[in-house]
């Protein structure tokens, strides 16, 4: 392979990438699932999360092409099985059908979770001056701390 010359030594690049790949599984995780509790979710407000669940799982397919197409960008090999991202993720899957109040606030605590994973991954690239992952990153920070304001919203009152 030829080498990468964009400013960013070899050490931040695999340092920046393994941080990714993590927010890579954590996004992963998330979407798998949002994706079940879309299939499952029953009860008084069926229809408006079966609709708000699928909005977000939809974001975050887009989401998961992006972070791995910038770690590829940075020449390292993207994780892409159930294993690697059960491995590498700090969002842990979920047994069983929640009700759907639980289902928000699993949810919920999973988006704040994938920011966690994001803030590390923007102080590698910040550390590293690398201005197109700290970007991607905080855009992915706002849509998951929006999301998350959004699913506590809708528990409440």
């Amino acid at each position: 392979m030829t080498s990468i010359d964009i400013g960013i030594n070899s050490e931040n690049r695999i340092a920046i990438s393994q941080g990714l790949s993590r927010l890579l599984a954590d996004s992963y995780t998330l979407y798998l699932m949002t994706h079940n509790f879309h299939w499952n979710v029953v009860g008084p407000q069926f229809r408006e999360l079966h609709l708000m669940f699928e909005e977000h799982y939809t974001e975050l397919a887009d989401a998961v092409d992006e972070i791995a197409e910038r770690v590829r960008t940075l020449g390292e090999a993207v994780p892409g099985t159930y294993k690697a991202f059960s491995e590498l993720s700090s969002v842990k899957e979920v047994d069983g059908v929640p009700s759907a109040t639980e289902m928000t606030l699993i949810l919920t605590k999973a988006h704040e979770q994938v920011v966690k994973t994001a803030r590390e991954v923007l102080k590698l690239a910040q550390e590293a001056d690398d201005e197109s992952t700290a970007s991607l990153v905080s855009d992915r920070m706002r849509v998951h701390e929006k999301t998350a304001w959004m699913l506590r919203a809708s528990t409440e009152g």
